[in-house]
């Protein structure tokens, strides 16, 4: 083991610094072994090469790479023991030791009988019984995935501000603006002001009257669309408190976030674009949204949900037939 290595777990620290995770002083406690692999493909595109390949490695032989020293990772990998411990602290563990215990619990959790995966990828001539059975499949493993990866000190961060916010934005376009009008419309039903912004221009001149006291929230799946961005920056700089829903923590936009809520990377294939992925991971982030506000608000929210349903009630009642 070389020296740099020795030092980082003598003593604790890593490439974040003492607040990095899995550090003391109320840092999150380390993924669970079966958030692991969602763990990795949330952040593996945001890697250096040589980190991918080590995370690429223990997610796709967990029970392999367990029984490897440091040493026998990183020659597997083609890259140092020092990238092997910056990998683990990276996905949240304090070092190497901490990394291989969750692998020997997830290939534990492997070898218990649970069916292998499917294949996802989607070819032209599938029959419609596969393409069902894949999309289900790929469905079943976002949710999962974001489920896993999500961030509850965040969310409850999050739903505190909702809850109490005199107004909330929301800022999306393309399938994200569909999920942020999904958000908006659930919170309007509980008694609840909010808007949600597509056009670009419009979600900046509203952003300017945002204050502290305010809610704006920007989903982004890439978390680099510049006319989801720049509302967000201008209601941050306008003091309100800022959310970003998306699937990359380290882009762009998450730097006027106060809270960051991640999804799941989305798998990508010639007919299933990422949007499709990404959409299902960012609706169930506004499913939590929405009931922890709903809890938060409850006297409030259940006579607003209430009056909503019958004001609707006649419009979905079956006309009845004359004699």
């Amino acid at each position: 083991m070389t020296d740099e290595v020795k030092e980082i777990f003598a003593s604790g620290r890593g490439p974040g610094g003492p607040g990095a995770p899995g550090t003391g002083g109320g840092a999150p406690a380390p993924p669970a072994p079966a958030a692991l692999a969602a763990k990795v493909r949330t952040l593996a595109p945001s890697m250096t090469r040589s980190m991918q390949r080590v995370a690429e490695a223990v997610a796709d032989d967990p029970a392999g790479c367990a029984a490897l020293t440091v040493t026998g990772l990183a020659e597997l990998t083609g890259t140092s023991e020092a990238t092997v411990v910056r990998t683990a602290r990276l996905l949240g563990y304090p070092g190497y030791r901490d990394l291989r215990l969750a692998l020997a619990g997830l290939a534990a959790q492997q070898q218990s009988g649970r069916a292998p995966a499917i294949t996802t990828d989607i070819a032209v001539d599938d029959p419609i019984a596969d393409v069902v059975a894949k999309l289900a499949y790929d469905e079943q493993q976002t949710l999962a995935d974001t489920a896993a990866g999500l961030d509850t000190v965040q969310l409850a961060a999050a739903v505190t501000a909702l809850a109490g916010a005199r107004r909330t934005d929301v800022y999306g376009v393309g399938a994200s603006g569909l999920v942020a009008q999904d958000l908006t419309q659930k919170l309007l039903r509980i008694g609840l002001l909010a808007h949600a912004h597509s056009d670009p221009h419009l979600a900046v001149t509203n952003a300017v009257q945002l204050r502290p006291g305010d809610v704006a929230i920007a989903v982004t799946h890439s978390g680099s669309t510049g006319d989801v961005i720049e509302p967000l920056r201008v209601a941050f700089e306008h003091g309100a408190t800022t959310v970003a829903v998306t699937g990359r923590p380290d882009s762009p936009v998450t730097q006027y976030a106060d809270h960051v809520l991640t999804t799941s990377t989305a798998r990508e294939s010639e007919l299933r674009p990422a949007a499709m992925s990404s959409r299902t991971g960012q609706l169930l982030v506004v499913d939590c949204l929405f009931v922890g506000v709903a809890q938060r608000t409850y006297e409030s929210a259940a006579p607003a949900l209430s009056a909503s349903y019958e004001a609707l009630a006649h419009r979905h009642r079956a006309a009845r037939r004359g004699p």
